[in-house]
């Protein structure tokens, strides 16, 4: 579903199951049946009709990232030199090759025109991806790096607006 077209309407059951979905994606249709109290045939149907509307993007496993001997998160605002099209489809191309970068966001409101997250194994791993990659990039004329010392809170898309 392109982003500019509006969602289908969901009802509780629809909105029950994306929210047990995003807590468990392997969780068996039995059981999500039974959570969301809906017998295990329309529930699939359901889970079928979401992902074919564009709901449902994929599943994905959630991997420690520590005990892959990554500890170190650190979030880069990055500034351009020019704000043409050609400029950011350079850049974005360059992070796209990159996979310590989890995360690329245009952002506003900020004196940079990037925010990435990014995951590394420690300062010299960082220190490397820093100068010799993305400062390497053209057009890049500014980093602001900021580093996580704790997650708070990591959550799925609200089923629920309030």
């Amino acid at each position: 579903m392109p982003s500019d077209q509006k969602a289908p309407a969901l009802d509780r059951y629809d909105r029950a199951i994306l929210q047990q979905l995003q807590q468990d994606g392997r969780i068996s249709n039995q059981e999500l049946a039974d959570r969301i109290g809906l017998s295990p045939s329309p529930c699939l149907r359901r889970v079928k009709a979401l992902e074919e509307s564009g709901l449902i993007t994929g599943y994905r496993a959630l991997v420690d990232a520590k005990r892959m001997g990554l500890n170190l998160m650190a979030l880069l605002h990055i500034s351009m030199d020019r704000h043409t099209p050609e400029r950011f489809e350079n850049f974005e191309r360059e992070i796209e090759q990159l996979p310590q970068v989890l995360e690329c966001l245009i952002i506003t409101g900020q004196d940079a025109d990037y925010q990435l997250r990014v995951l590394v194994k420690d300062m010299d791993d960082y220190h490397d991806l820093l100068l010799h990659k993305i400062t390497r990039i053209e057009g890049v004329t500014g980093v602001h790096s900021s580093f996580v010392l704790r997650r708070v809170l990591e959550r799925g898309v609200p089923t629920e607006v309030r």
